[in-house]
């Protein structure tokens, strides 16, 4: 867990880490010399770069975020499937929702291969508690605190935030936060338990090997896609003064049974919450795994145009963008994309959106607010992270932010603050190019300065390489964290 002590991270991390960096060269084998030298150079370089500019430790950041949370119960997943008794299909198959052993069964199959990250609600709450009775003795079990903004939380804490988080907690769930965060939200007996199915890169489940480490997640919550600390959250952001408002957590409404016009009704109230914000005041979206193509169109009209920050995953940007596009969701995408593959679809993200908001700019929604325009948009894969933003709006630091992404995800994938270059290796190519258009830019991989920018049109892009941690501790919550850090300089 990352409490309150783990603040001092802020100072004294970058120095660790060179430390660490020392280490490996002075033990290291002459047979490694060539490969770990160039990781080192990488990693020292990721480190100055981070180490640019910090967080104010005397007025701190302020940032409020919702909502909910969860425990993890953290397991392998494989290990798990076996001892219940689930043996592999022959045919993979997706299903947006969960109601039998044969669909898990399909489903995981279905991402466990290409190792890509889902999660699905499961409507059969039955099967559910079996598997999480099943996993309580799992050997190397883990509990965790779970869900988007409380994991926001704790990472935006732990580098320096005074936060504001929106969730019904137990009391045992808010003692283990960070005493930097103050909760918004109800006292409730029993937090919901989502189940985290963690596999590693080359794990085999029948004729199935993964290609790389991720998790299948699924959960029967009847508790969080419902936003019950919403009120309490809006009254308490009055007098909180945010200098960012986070917004995430909404795929707890993919695929929930709600009453008829239930949704609808949550979703325009957080739209009034949103376009509420003082303009000066950044507001960031995480998305999430959707599946469910309502709920996508409902995030366009309700959340995202008073968003003009947004974070997602591989698989997550071309899902967005078949929607922005008229077409279906995309539930399955590469799992290890080309960097001008995403560059190119984060562009026309952007270009969309800010037509979108463009268009409706004349017009206001049901609080009189109007579409703001998309300042910033953060992807991060597993070979690198990429950022693009406006210039001259109020994001700062993009270099240094994409620098802090890219070491974030080595921290929280292998456990450790301190990134061992021994534990690492990089998986982005030595060069890529800027667009898949013919004649592109390419850009070499310079291992004395990793990160990548550039002007285009009104925005600046930073692309930098992920040390990819060798030795998983954990995947879960891995995009929370990344997302989080960017911003912590970028505000």
């Amino acid at each position: 867990m990352e409490g309150g002590g783990s603040v001092s991270w802020v100072k004294y991390g970058p120095v660790v880490s060179l430390f660490v960096v020392l280490l490996a060269v002075w033990f290291r084998s002459p047979d490694d010399a060539v490969p770990d030298g160039r990781l080192d150079t990488v990693l020292s370089s990721l480190l100055r770069a981070e180490g640019k500019v910090g967080v104010n430790d005397v007025a701190k950041p302020k940032v409020a975020i919702g909502f909910g949370g969860c425990v993890d119960l953290i397991v392998d997943g494989v290990m798990l499937l076996n001892k219940i008794g689930l043996t592999p299909i022959d045919q993979p198959l997706h299903h947006n929702y969960i109601e039998n052993k044969v669909q898990l069964a399909e489903s995981f199959a279905y991402f466990f291969a290409p190792g890509a990250a889902a999660e699905r609600f499961m409507l059969n709450d039955t099967l559910f508690r079996e598997l999480v009775e099943a996993s309580r003795d799992l050997p190397g079990n883990r509990w965790a605190v779970g869900g988007n903004a409380p994991v926001m939380a704790n990472r935006m804490a732990s580098e320096g935030c005074n936060i504001l988080l929106g969730g019904s907690f137990s009391p045992d769930f808010t003692d283990i936060l960070s005493q930097h965060i103050t909760v918004a939200g109800n006292i409730i007996e029993e937090p919901d338990i989502h189940l985290i199915l963690e596999y590693p890169s080359g794990a085999s489940w029948g004729q199935y090997t993964s290609r790389r480490a991720n998790r299948y997640i699924v959960h029967s919550d009847d508790h969080n896609p419902y936003l019950d600390s919403m009120a309490e959250f809006a009254e308490k952001l009055k007098d909180f003064e945010p200098d960012l408002l986070v917004v995430g957590g909404l795929q707890m409404m993919d695929n929930f049974p709600f009453q008829a016009g239930e949704r609808d009704a949550l979703l325009s109230r957080l739209s009034g919450l949103m376009a509420s914000s003082s303009p000066s005041i950044g507001v960031h979206f995480e998305m999430a795994s959707f599946v469910e193509e309502s709920i996508m169109e409902d995030l366009l009209h309700y959340v995202i145009p008073h968003a003009d920050s947004l974070g997602m995953n591989e698989q997550e940007l071309p899902n967005l963008l078949s929607l922005l596009k008229g077409s279906n969701i995309t539930v399955l995408s590469d799992p290890n994309p080309r960097v001008a593959t995403v560059l190119d679809q984060m562009r026309e993200v952007y270009r969309i959106v800010n037509q979108r908001s463009k268009d409706g700019s004349e017009e206001s929604d049901t609080y009189g607010a109007k579409a703001k325009p998309l300042t910033r948009l953060h992807v991060h894969t597993l070979a690198f992270q990429a950022m693009i933003v406006t210039r001259g709006s109020q994001w700062k630091n993009t270099m240094s932010a994409t620098a802090k992404a890219s070491l974030t995800a080595n921290r929280h994938v292998c456990g450790s603050d301190a990134i061992d270059p021994s534990k690492a290796r990089l998986i982005m190519d030595d060069s890529f190019s800027i667009s898949r258009q013919e004649g592109s830019q390419r850009i070499p991989l310079q291992e004395s300065k990793p990160v990548s920018c550039w002007d285009e049109e009104d925005y600046e892009i930073c692309v930098a390489p992920v040390l990819v941690c060798t030795e998983v501790y954990q995947t879960a919550g891995g995009g929370d964290n990344i997302s989080a850090a960017g911003l912590v300089l970028q505000i």
